[in-house]
């Protein structure tokens, strides 16, 4: 039976056996390739982002600008782009037509069959996505670095990634990570977007959305479960690191705060553009592809700064929501009460002058004193794991610095084929 993703299509999957790809690729000519692009190939390959089968073409750039669709009609909010320099078209000789090898840690990865090579006005491609062309938003920086053309067509994996320690048992493509939810005989997934260590004001938002999806349902309820789906891409300083996001969120799972039976982790590959409602409309596709039914969106999902209001991307995903085929669930900001003792939300009691915000900030600043937050604000299993991934996987460290990204293990390594 085939498996249905985001706009009715059935999932893509772009990728050649071994024996098949060392024929396939022999004689082409090659590109090597940064990290966010081979991030992208795999999202192409495995169907994390059906129904594209490549790289944006124009008219499907243009469109996802002007209308947040792509040419043929179905929603998409962000630009996926694949970017040569002039010099790079010029000394490869890469002409429209042709098919070229996409290469990463010096090792085959990916075939590119060339379709289009074009131009872009990148001002237009900022205000258009991220509602600003200021190059302090990190979404238009990445923006103004791509180099001259962009590239269009499709890809075909010709070399699986050998994903490394501690992330080989999240990495669950949407093919698989559908079975696993068969398996487990789910009915509603509810997904979790994160890029994270969790406090409980994390824990909270998915408990909430866990209790909503059931109440929705009649007296005879099926089994709803939570999927954490991590984003691990870039790093900045000062950001965790991508060993204690994934590793801290099966904790909770672990430790008992959620079980086997209604918590999952996942990861995708993904350099997060902070595009606020428009990154929450990609959530909404992405996680429809992993077979997900329900999505959690608290405030100011995937923002940055002060550039976008605290509930811009609950407006934005109802205008598309007839063409979604996931269940947004909203939330409030979740906060802890001192006078209730508890964790509570804006506006259930009236304690306001005593209420305590979840502050990403201060809960960093403390776990780098290498002081335990208290309980109710952050799980102390959490601290533990947090501060053995610092000695573990950070250099001393939980958060990135210049020597984790120097000296880290990668996430994934492209090995040599072999038919």
């Amino acid at each position: 039976m085939a498996e249905i993703g985001h706009g009715g299509k059935e999932i893509v999957e772009r990728i050649l056996e071994p024996a098949e790809a060392a024929e396939k690729i022999k004689g082409l000519k090659s590109i090597p390739i940064r990290s966010q692009i081979a991030n992208e190939v795999i999202d192409i390959a495995y169907g994390w982002f059906t129904p594209l089968e490549g790289f944006m073409a124009k008219a499907d750039l243009d469109s996802v600008c002007k209308n947040m669709r792509l040419a043929n009609g179905v929603v998409w909010s962000i630009p996926i782009l694949f970017d040569l320099s002039e010099a790079e078209v010029s000394d490869n000789d890469i002409n429209q037509g042709d098919t070229v090898l996409l290469t990463y840690d010096d090792n085959p990865m990916a075939m590119f069959e060339v379709e289009e090579i074009y131009d872009f006005n990148k001002e237009e491609m900022c205000q258009a996505v991220y509602g600003t062309t200021e190059d302090k938003h990190p979404g238009c920086a990445r923006t103004y670095e791509y180099k001259e053309k962009f590239l269009g067509g499709k890809i075909t994996l010709v070399n699986r990634p050998k994903i490394n320690a501690p992330f080989e048992t999240y990495f669950l493509p949407p093919l698989e990570l559908r079975k696993k939810f068969r398996d487990k005989g789910w009915e509603r997934i509810v997904a979790h977007q994160t890029r994270n260590v969790p406090h409980t004001g994390h824990e909270w938002l998915m408990k909430g959305a866990w209790f909503q999806s059931y109440a929705e349902l009649p007296i005879e309820k099926p089994l709803v479960g939570v999927l954490v789906n991590a984003i691990i891409g870039a790093k900045r300083k000062g950001d965790y690191i991508d060993e204690a996001i994934i590793l801290t969120q099966d904790e909770l799972r672990k430790s008992g705060y959620f079980g086997d039976h209604n918590h999952l982790t996942s990861l995708t590959f993904w350099d997060m553009r902070y595009a606020g409602p428009r990154e929450a409309i990609f959530h909404a596709m992405l996680r429809t592809n992993l077979g997900l039914t329900h999505h959690m969106y608290g405030r100011d999902h995937a923002g940055v700064g002060s550039y976008y209001g605290a509930y811009d991307a609950h407006r934005l995903l109802a205008t598309v929501q007839d063409d979604l085929a996931i269940t947004p669930v909203y939330s409030m900001n979740w906060l802890y009460c001192p006078h209730c003792g508890e964790i509570t939300s804006e506006g259930l009691c009236n304690h306001r002058d005593e209420w305590q915000m979840f502050s990403g900030t201060l809960i960093r600043s403390i776990v780098q004193d290498g002081v335990k937050p208290p309980r109710l604000i952050f799980r102390p299993e959490i601290f533990d794991l947090v501060m053995e991934c610092a000695e573990n996987y950070g250099f001393g460290s939980p958060f990135v610095t210049d020597e984790y990204l120097e000296k880290r293990t990668p996430v994934f390594n492209i090995s040599p084929l072999s038919a």
